[in-house]
Order: C-alpha cells, then sequence, then structure tokens
C-alpha cells in the first residue's frame, strides 16, 4: 500500500471513531509505522471525522516533525513508545470510547473469562497509572505493558489499541468499548457470571492456533481467570476490583457475581462463616 493510500486509511478511521462517538471534538490520534525511520501520525486540533489525507503529518522516531501542513499531534510520543518497544505493531490508535473510559476513570480492572471473543482477541487489559498527556512522563506510563498486550486503559483518560494495521488496532477499540457496554449492562441487571478457567484454556488454544499472542502464555503458572497477571511486576499501580470481581478460583461449574459477593457453594459458605466468627471472638478476647 503507497503512502497516499495509508493516509487515506487513516482519515477512514478517524471518521469511524467520530461516528462513534469514541473522538469527540479534536480527540483522539492515529499512527502508522511507515519503515524504521518514519511515522505518520494526524494533527493535533483537528477533528478526526474530518481529515483529508493532505492533513496527515509525517515524525521520526523522535517526534521531530518532517513533513505535513499541520502541526503534528502533541500525544505522538505515546505511540512512539508502543513503536519503539515492540516491533510487530504497525498501527495505534489513542482515543476515549465512554464505556471502557468510564472503567478508566473509575480505576476498575477489566474482568477475564466472560465473553469468548474478549479472551481470544484482546487478553488482558491493563491500567497505566495517570500522569498529564503530551510529554514523555505520560509515554512512559505504557511502557511495562507493551510487550504482553494489545489494548491498554490509560487511566482518567482513555485508552491506547495497536496491532499489525490500522483495521486491527481500530478493532480492538470497538471490542474494548462494546465489552465494557456489555458488563456496565449486565451489572445493572444483577450480575456477571463467569466460565470456569477450563473453558478459558480451550479459548486460549484456539487464541494460539490463530497466531495471537497473550500474557498468559509467558508462564504455565499464570492464573488464568481471577486477579490480572498485570501485577506489582508490571507496575506500581495495581487498581482493585469494586464494581466487578475476578473470576473465582478454578472449580468444576462457573461462578457469578452479583455486585456484592460471591455465591459460593455450601462447604465455602460454612468456612468464611466460621473464619468470620472467629475473627470476632478473638477481637472480642474469646478464647
Amino acid at each position: 500500500m503507497n503512502e497516499y493510500k495509508i493516509k487515506e486509511q487513516i482519515c477512514e478511521i478517524g471518521r469511524r471513531l467520530y461516528a462513534k462517538g469514541f473522538a469527540a471534538a479534536n480527540d483522539g490520534n492515529i499512527t502508522y509505522r511507515l519503515n524504521d525511520k518514519e511515522i505518520l501520525c494526524t494533527p493535533t486540533m483537528v477533528s478526526k471525522g474530518f481529515m483529508k489525507p493532505e492533513d496527515i503529518c509525517k515524525v521520526d522516531y523522535n517526534g521531530k516533525q518532517l513533513a505535513g501542513t499541520r502541526k503534528r499531534t502533541s500525544e505522538v510520543l505515546l505511540h512512539l513508545t508502543v513503536y519503539k518497544l515492540n516491533p510487530a505493531i504497525n498501527a495505534v490508535v489513542h482515543c476515549h470510547p465512554p464505556h471502557a473510559t468510564a472503567f478508566a476513570v473509575a480505576h476498575e480492572p477489566i474482568p477475564k473469562c466472560v465473553l469468548p471473543e474478549v479472551e481470544v482477541f484482546l487478553g488482558e487489559v491493563p491500567i497505566s497509572k495517570y500522569e498529564t498527556p503530551g510529554d514523555q512522563r505520560f509515554a512512559d506510563t505504557i511502557a511495562p505493558f507493551v510487550k504482553d498486550c494489545n489494548t491498554i486503559l490509560l487511566a482518567n483518560h482513555g485508552t491506547v489499541t495497536f496491532g499489525p494495521d490500522l483495521q486491527n488496532a481500530y478493532f480492538n477499540t470497538e471490542i474494548i468499548d462494546a465489552y465494557c457496554h456489555i458488563l456496565i449492562l449486565a451489572k445493572q441487571l444483577g450480575r456477571v457470571n463467569y466460565f470456569d478457567e477450563q473453558k478459558t484454556r480451550e479459548l486460549l488454544a484456539l487464541k494460539r492456533r490463530l497466531g495471537y499472542d497473550d500474557v498468559r502464555f509467558r508462564d504455565d503458572d499464570s492464573v488464568i481467570c481471577g486477579e490480572s497477571s498485570f501485577d506489582e511486576s508490571y507496575s506500581d499501580f495495581v487498581p482493585k476490583a469494586r464494581a466487578f470481581q475476578p473470576a473465582c478460583a478454578p472449580r468444576t461449574g462457573p461462578c457469578s457475581w452479583n455486585g456484592s459477593e460471591r455465591e459460593l457453594d455450601t462447604e465455602e459458605l460454612v468456612q468464611t462463616i466460621t473464619e468470620r466468627v472467629m475473627e470476632a471472638l478473638a477481637g472480642a478476647g474469646v478464647r
């Protein structure tokens, strides 16, 4: 694909972002890796829904503008961090899809083991800590995660998604926002049901056959369901679930979360009650 065609595709992705409500006003930015020296990027202060190919800028890997009549986006350093750390990536999309951004604002981790398509096409989604947008400090917040995922929530900001081409990078944005929307609707209905670890392993096997990567492939002892793999070894910012608790520990059947407490089987319930009673007695000085 020649450079002009790529610029046209960037404009088309921009129109989709704007039409979907993922990039209000002049929000959002899109980039594409041309080669090992040049990156195409969207301009600053231009609505993504109304760009023309001649608006697209060209920068080097330090963010210096090489070509373009308009000034390049101020957040290009975020994109360059992805390209520098993950050579398999050729396109990056940053925007503010409302449902996913709601999770980012709430610092609510994305639960695993709920939707098959999310397990296969996204996998685990980390949340990077907040930093003022625009400089290298902001770009550095995603650096720990770039090699192990294709979608990141930016705390109190939005999302950054990436892939081998523009369409895949954009589709990851659609998938994460649709998933967050479904989670919010399910919570309103009363509960989120999780499938068990064995079913998730089957999905991960399919994912591997399709050629997709997953952070859970790194270690045979990785937590398949439950807490995120993106723990303190990645960042000192590790949000804890409040609205959507992690899936239950490995068990024979699925579990569910109704917004206040897990559904426990009888044995687990008795054990939980016993532990709480013993803690209360110990606190009261009763032996």
